[in-house]
């Protein structure tokens, strides 16, 4: 007799595999371009998201970082705005979470960077503080999120939906889209 959670797994590959089939090379294609131009200019890049999504975003620009950057120049300027707890927790605790990343980009954040964010809802307070900030700045913003995209989805000057509303799929879809970008640079010599 096959085991209960056989059938789940199936159902979820199947889901999963639909919802990559649906996202667009012209996307991907738009991030490696935004990057490329970044990389050239000497602009830095920044990276953020929360709980699933910081994990991502942690991934990404040690994607860009090391595995793209070494024995290459020029090199990713990348920085992950939600890797260094104490100033988050800092800023959290005498300000607000919704502070958290927009306070760290006005140290650092000038006309022509960029900054990706990834957001499964579209909606993270923090999220939607950097990219409003970030657009007022001059610098380019990308949002990563799901279906229906939220005020994100509203206000990246670049967004790439993942069309699912179900968390785990689009947090799937954002982690393959990023991939594909960081090994774009890592096996591409320029």
């Amino acid at each position: 007799m096959e085991k209960k959670h056989i059938e789940y797994i199936r159902q979820y590959l199947s889901s999963t595999l639909s919802m990559a089939g649906e996202i667009r090379e012209s996307d991907i294609s738009m991030v490696i371009d935004i990057l490329e131009s970044a990389r050239k200019n000497r602009k830095q890049v920044f990276v953020c998201g929360n709980g699933g999504s910081a994990a991502t975003a942690s991934h990404f620009a040690v994607d860009l970082g090391k595995g793209a950057s070494l024995g290459r120049e020029p090199r990713f300027k990348v920085i992950c705005l939600n890797d260094c707890t104490p100033w988050l927790t800092a800023l959290g605790n005498d300000l607000s979470y919704s502070k958290v990343f927009v306070e760290q980009l006005k140290n650092f954040g000038t006309a022509g960077d960029v900054l990706i964010t990834i957001s499964g809802s579209g909606n993270s307070p923090n999220i939607i503080e950097a990219v409003e900030w970030a657009n007022s700045q001059g610098i380019t913003t990308l949002g990563l999120t799901g279906r229906p995209g939220g005020k994100l989805g509203e206000i990246a000057s670049h967004k790439i939906f993942i069309e699912s509303s179900h968390m785990g799929r689009i947090e799937d879809g954002h982690s393959l889209i990023l991939h594909i970008v960081g090994y774009y640079f890592m096996e591409n010599q320029d």
